[in-house]
């Protein structure tokens, strides 16, 4: 999409709740129980069972001069059953952009890795699929030098689907290039999440007094 006028800020509206789309089923707090990860390890692949949680919080309007995005910022914690210690920790924005469609998740993790995952959805789709690809400027991936040597990753595919009953489920494939193994690994996640504690709002709308319109927490 082409700008005349890069710098003008386009008007917001403040209830980003209203104005999430595809991704404001995901706006809460969630746990799951049931998650399954299978990654590598020196004598072949590893299937662990997960518990985590998703804490996706409501944030005000963004704006990029005329281009304006609605997001959720998230937090994801994952434990092995029965243990605190943390088996993987993750941080990002999800964010929709009304006038092209287009959903943005970017990922941060303590590992020294950020990628940036995109994809298109419409308002009421029950599943969004993004995609990100190592050498992308767009939708692209970068890893600390250690990871770029031995787990290099060529790409992330995450899936998000909706349910009848308010849950959600998704599938995450991450390709990877590791010495000494044959072809692309592929360390995959997936779990059904049920939500416990519904969204809070965001300090905009507080400021603009239109409370009523948010679901209680």
């Amino acid at each position: 999409m082409k700008y005349k006028d890069i710098y003008t800020e386009a008007p917001a509206n403040p209830d980003t709740l209203s104005m999430l789309g595809p991704i404001a089923p995901l706006a809460g707090k969630w746990f799951g129980d049931d998650g399954v990860d299978t990654h590598p390890q020196a004598g072949g692949p590893e299937t662990e069972p997960y518990v985590e949680t998703w804490d996706f919080e409501v944030m005000d309007p963004q704006n990029n001069g005329p281009q304006v995005l609605y997001g959720l910022r998230y937090h994801v914690h994952i434990t092995k059953p029965g243990e605190l210690a943390a088996f993987h920790d993750q941080v990002g924005y999800l964010l929709y952009e009304p006038e092209t469609h287009k959903i943005y998740m970017t990922l941060a993790i303590p590992r020294g890795q950020i990628a940036m995952a995109e994809g298109t959805a419409m308002p009421g789709d029950r599943e969004i699929r993004l995609h990100a690809e190592r050498g992308q400027m767009v939708n692209g991936i970068c890893s600390n030098p250690f990871l770029e040597e031995a787990f290099l990753t060529k790409s992330w595919d995450v899936v998000f689907k909706f349910h009848e009953d308010g849950r959600f489920s998704y599938e995450q494939v991450t390709k990877l290039e590791i010495p000494g193994v044959k072809g692309e690994f592929e360390h995959t996640d997936a779990n059904t999440m049920r939500m416990i504690e519904a969204p809070r709002p965001n300090p905009a709308m507080i400021e603009e007094g239109l409370l009523n319109r948010c679901p209680k927490a």
